[in-house]
């Protein structure tokens, strides 16, 4: 029999267990946000360019659609990510900008960008 058997039970218990599923990893929420092609490169502009009118996003990102750039808008919208202003004139006026929250993803997004830098520039030294 051990002496050290508390101290052994104590090592066991201090082990942490892992567990990720789509529900309960957080990295998955993140990526619910900002998953797909358009949502981040969305994020930046508006981020960069902020207020955002439709028709500038539709310029500056090349190859969205106009369908594409509406349904990826609403699910930021509808993510609390970016606010919407409509203006009542002719013809009608619309600007995005990042909420209060959504600014929060600004270091997240810097992150991706300089970490894209250093992955074009590993790749074209291979």
């Amino acid at each position: 029999m051990k002496n050290n058997t508390n101290i052994d039970n104590q090592l066991i218990e201090s082990k942490k267990t892992f567990v990720f599923d789509e529900y309960s990893c957080p990295v998955t929420a993140t990526m619910k946000v900002l998953g797909g092609k358009w949502k981040p490169i969305l994020i930046n502009a508006i981020y960069h360019t902020a207020p955002a009118r439709f028709g500038e996003l539709k310029r500056s990102v090349i190859g969205i659609t106009q369908s594409m750039l509406t349904q990826q808008l609403r699910e930021l919208e509808d993510d609390g990510i970016i606010s919407r202003k409509i203006y009542a004139q002719i013809p009608p006026k619309v600007e995005y900008t990042l909420t209060e929250f959504g600014l929060t993803l600004a270091p997240v997004i810097q992150t991706m960008a300089n970490w894209g830098l250093e992955y074009k520039l590993n790749k074209q030294k291979v």
